[in-house]
């Protein structure tokens, strides 16, 4: 893919979230029994939110592409992922049952945080094991 389209999985991720976000209470509460079953330690989507976020890092990771291996990137993506997630807090304030709440903005932020990490990691190895090879020869 090139330029706006390498965007394209983190759109679909973030129309996931705000979907995700329009249920409410009630139709969530009745999902969970059925989660449950696949993840027995579940006692709330409150997890979820590290997960989305950390998806949602990786899409978005993928799109700026070279520019996720540096400090700059890194903290680019995860303002970008902390700001969507203030306007998902804002959003659940108007579905039933549902409230903003800090503690998951804190939550997406720790998922963001931990997805664009591992991405400067990991290109950060690649290039010192590419580096190595080069010279190594």
């Amino acid at each position: 893919m090139k330029g706006k389209w390498r965007y394209a999985p983190a759109l679909l991720c973030m129309i996931a979230i705000f979907i995700s976000s329009s249920r409410s209470g009630d139709q969530l509460d009745s999902v969970l029994p059925w989660v449950q079953r696949w993840l027995p330690f579940l006692s709330d989507f409150n997890p979820m939110h590290y997960v989305a976020y950390f998806v949602l890092a990786l899409t978005i990771a993928y799109g700026m592409g070279r520019l996720s291996a540096t400090w700059k990137g890194c903290l680019l993506n995860v303002l970008v992922c902390v700001l969507y997630g203030l306007t998902d807090e804002w959003h659940q304030s108007f579905v039933p049952m549902r409230s903003p709440d800090p503690l998951d903005l804190l939550h997406d932020g720790m998922g963001a945080a931990a997805a664009s990490l591992l991405v400067l990691l990991i290109w950060r190895l690649s290039d010192w094991r590419r580096s190595r090879n080069y010279t190594a020869s």
